[in-house]
């Protein structure tokens, strides 16, 4: 792998998809900024993150075992190795929230944000982390939390960037196995809120309940409505409210 260290940039994801279409590398790329200003997760949400505290890089990974459909395993593969990153750690209550936010508590601790690189297929993929280690004020992120909040303990960024890329691979290993049904099952039952009655938003605003039951092997969240009504719902149909 090659790791390419700097001091500040806009947002790795977007520093590395270019870095990789002028380039074309043939072998994995990590980068990782020491000041990301503009990081970006989901639906466009803003990462707060002060220089130097915490962890925010990108790992350019190709791929050849998936094909476009089954490309959420990449984001169950992620989620599992922060997750059991994080527990090494000392951290409880851990859970994933979908598709793939890290909670501690009912608190966001970590953001992971995939975009896939399609050349007629899936080629490859760029995987955003953005981790709280050692920050441990959030003005503008009220429900954020870090390790060191969590532990209240200080750690060495290097040494958890080097644990999670080796969990990551650890896992990308069982994808290429095709360990498929494992995997989605240890992410299902590390869903924030299954079982639970939950409440929604739909894009127009409109509220409604249900109860989170798995994901589809597409990355979509299966809900239980009223009357045992199934339906699957993609990241932009509903916003899970606390």
């Amino acid at each position: 792998m090659k790791i390419v260290k700097l001091n500040a940039t806009t947002s790795t994801n977007s520093y590395l998809r270019s870095y990789t279409k002028e380039l074309n590398p043939d072998t994995d790329v990590l980068v990782w900024t020491v000041e990301q200003r503009s990081g970006r997760g989901q639906r466009g949400a803003f990462w707060e993150a002060q220089p130097g505290k915490n962890l925010t890089f990108s790992v350019f990974k190709r791929i050849e075992a998936l094909s476009l459909d089954q490309s959420f395993y990449i984001t169950m593969a992620t989620s599992l190795a922060v997750f059991e990153v994080l527990e090494q750690l000392g951290l409880q209550q851990l859970s994933v929230k979908w598709p793939n936010d890290i909670l501690a508590g009912r608190s966001k601790i970590c953001g992971i944000l995939i975009e896939s690189v399609i050349r007629k297929d899936l080629t490859a993929v760029i995987i955003g982390i953005g981790l709280n280690v050692n920050q441990v004020q959030f003005s503008r992120a009220p429900r954020a939390t870090s390790i060191a909040l969590e532990t209240g303990r200080y750690f060495d960024l290097e040494e958890i960037l080097d644990m999670l890329i080796q969990k990551f691979y650890t896992f990308v290993a069982r994808i290429v196995s095709g360990d498929f049904e494992a995997l989605k099952a240890e992410y299902e039952q590390k869903l924030f809120r299954r079982d639970k009655a939950s409440t929604f938003e739909d894009p127009s605003g409109n509220k409604f309940t249900g109860i989170i039951k798995e994901v589809s092997k597409t990355g979509k969240l299966i809900v239980q409505l009223e009357d045992e009504l199934y339906k699957a719902f993609d990241l932009k149909e509903l916003k899970l409210l606390y």
